[in-house]
């Protein structure tokens, strides 16, 4: 079990007092994250004000949604809807659903939103939704119902020029249409052309995008591809292990398969899994699309969460959910690079850990906003009325994301700073220089 009497950075400390929101949890996900991104600002000439706007979001938004179930009964759902920060552009940010999700988690996670957006360039800002549900526990019939009465609830809070959600855990591109299809029956009909554009992940017959279901793992794999050389290491015969094998992981896994690299374990909510001369991840993709996780899979042995951990691999990819990686976990880690697919799976004291073995964390606000960058392609291509290929896609996404390694690299150099805090420190540079142009209204 980690500590949480360390106590806070100073400046960090100050600010969190002035707002008078001091989280003294370092369990706490929100406080870690923005104690990560104060420290980031603190190495930069930022303003204070830049500072205490990062600190806290905008709107936080909160819903209640009476849903009538299968059998006529009525249940009451919560849902959130956080909108960080505009200042490059409308909110963006996926909703989730899960049973256990919390505020500050969704707090959280449209922070790092603004800061993957910044620090890819997209002309976007960052939000998050969430709605405490247990998906797989739901009908199809009571997901869609479900589903219509949130963004029934969230109403203007949404909008293709305004807040554009998308795919998050637990979330897919028919939940995507649904919401699409709600939101263009208010439009109003000089808007219907763009009203789809409400949200992206949307399946392909409806204004999605070629490649975006792969989108995620495929930045992820195109970071690799950009940082590993300078690092001495290539992506052929280089090995590795997976936490999550969702859209993100499965993706990822088939992807760096097709680079030459053999998966060796993975690990999801259903048990783990571990094949020395690997596991095949396209045959994997498709037991756990049957079977709805990775136990009893022929073609590896069960294994237990300490043996996972413990499998020595070039690559450990978190590729689920938040701190998945705690002080506990990273002293069993065998790794040469840790590769955060997921938001936030790494906990700080985790990181130094690791930092200390000489394993090297490539951070989750570079390396998964493949996802967010192709949502933006999908946005444009129905804002512009148009179908981009994929090859057109896959090109774009590889010249974003080589652009964003490339800055992160050389934020890192002259800070002399590990690859996270170079990462926030881009994103809040650009952030602070728009704020220095624009000012803050009135």
């Amino acid at each position: 079990m980690e500590s949480s009497n360390t106590p806070a950075p100073q400046s960090t400390q100050e600010i969190l007092q002035e707002l008078e929101e001091y989280y003294a949890d370092a369990h706490n996900l929100y406080f870690q994250t923005i104690s990560s991104v104060l420290e980031a600002a603190d190495q930069l000439d930022v303003d204070h004000r830049v500072k205490l706007i990062l600190s806290q979001p905008k709107n936080e938004i909160m819903v209640h949604c009476p849903v009538r179930m299968d059998d006529g009964s009525w249940k009451l759902f919560k849902g959130y809807r956080v909108q960080h920060n505009n200042v490059l552009g409308p909110y963006k940010g996926g909703i989730r659903y899960h049973p256990e999700v919390k505020l500050d988690e969704v707090k959280s996670l449209a922070l790092l939103m603004t800061m993957k957006c910044a620090l890819a360039r997209i002309p976007y800002g960052g939000a998050k939704g969430a709605l405490k549900i247990d998906p797989r526990a739901l009908s199809k019939g009571e997901l869609e119902r479900v589903t219509r009465r949130l963004t029934v609830a969230l109403g203007n809070n949404i909008g293709p020029d305004y807040d554009i959600p998308a795919p998050d855990m637990g979330t897919n591109a028919q939940t995507m249409a649904w919401m699409a299809d709600t939101y263009i029956n208010f439009a109003e009909s000089s808007s219907k052309v763009i009203a789809r554009g409400v949200v992206t992940g949307k399946p392909l017959e409806f204004g999605g995008s070629a490649g975006r279901d792969k989108a995620t793992g495929q930045g992820v794999v195109y970071v690799l591809e950009a940082l590993l050389p300078g690092m001495q290491m290539a992506l052929p015969e280089l090995s590795f292990s997976l936490i999550g094998y969702g859209n993100v992981g499965s993706w990822t896994g088939r992807l760096l398969q097709q680079r030459g690299s053999s998966m060796k374990a993975v690990m999801d909510h259903t048990g783990a899994i571990a094949n020395p001369g690997g596991i095949d991840a396209e045959k994997l993709a498709e037991y756990v699309s049957t079977t709805g996780g990775v136990k009893g899979y022929p073609d590896a042995e069960a294994i237990d969460e300490a043996t996972f951990y413990g499998t020595e691999v070039d690559l450990f990819i978190p590729a689920a959910l938040e701190q998945m990686v705690d002080l506990e976990h990273a002293q069993h880690i065998r790794c040469k690079v840790l590769v955060e697919a997921a938001n936030a799976p790494t906990t700080p004291r985790a990181e130094k850990h690791l930092l200390a073995k000489g394993i090297e964390v490539l951070p989750a606000i570079l390396c998964n906003s493949g996802g967010v960058t192709v949502s933006y392609f999908e946005w444009k291509q129905n804002r512009l009325s148009e179908t981009w290929d994929a090859e057109l896609v896959d090109e774009r996404l590889r010249k974003v994301m080589n652009r964003a390694a490339d800055r992160v690299l050389e934020m890192s150099k002259r800070l002399n700073s590990g690859m996270r805090i170079a990462s926030y420190a881009v994103a809040i540079e650009h952030i602070a220089k728009v704020y220095g142009m624009r000012g803050v209204f009135p």
